[in-house]
């Protein structure tokens, strides 16, 4: 870590993730106290030791979190608003990097939903899974890899 504050952003992104797994699990609900109070640490860090910052950290916000609330609402039962709040908190610590976050819980949840599959079979529709923990694990890969994963994307993809 680069910085005291930098340090304190990994150490608050991970206590949410680690918060918001077990309430998801637990009881299927990611709390708004939760979400809101993380945002609000993230945008507080964010302003006080790097308002540049404060763009990119919004703007990742509410990409994540508008592609998880369009999922939420095009599939109620399958996804609630708690998992598009807390995509977006994970936006505000991110900012690029949690598109490999996000790309890496939806993939990590569908292995899993297909494991269930395999083993359940058409039961396996009826068994509920909290996204939550797919989150965390993807806010994770994204803290330590997800910037080195954009940057390869960019300098492989974009740039030719």
């Amino acid at each position: 870590m680069s910085s005291p504050w930098e340090t304190a952003l990994v150490l608050a992104l991970l206590a949410t993730l680690v918060a918001a797994s077990i309430t998801d699990l637990r009881s299927r609900v990611i709390p708004n106290g939760l979400t809101s109070a993380s945002a609000a640490v993230a945008l507080l860090i964010a302003t006080l030791t790097d308002p540049a910052s404060l763009g990119p950290r919004a703007l990742a916000g509410l990409a994540a979190g508008g592609l998880l609330l369009l999922v939420a609402l095009a599939h109620p039962e399958g996804m609630g608003m708690g998992d598009a709040k807390l995509a977006a908190v994970m936006g505000l610590y991110l900012r690029a990097a949690v598109a490999p976050a996000l790309l890496v819980a939806f993939a990590s949840g569908a292995v899993v939903g297909l494991a269930m599959i395999a083993r359940y079979g058409p039961l396996a529709r009826k068994r509920a899974l909290p996204f939550g923990p797919f989150l965390a694990l993807g806010g994770v890969i994204g803290l330590w890899f997800g910037r080195d994963l954009v940057g390869w994307y960019a300098d492989a993809v974009l740039r030719g």
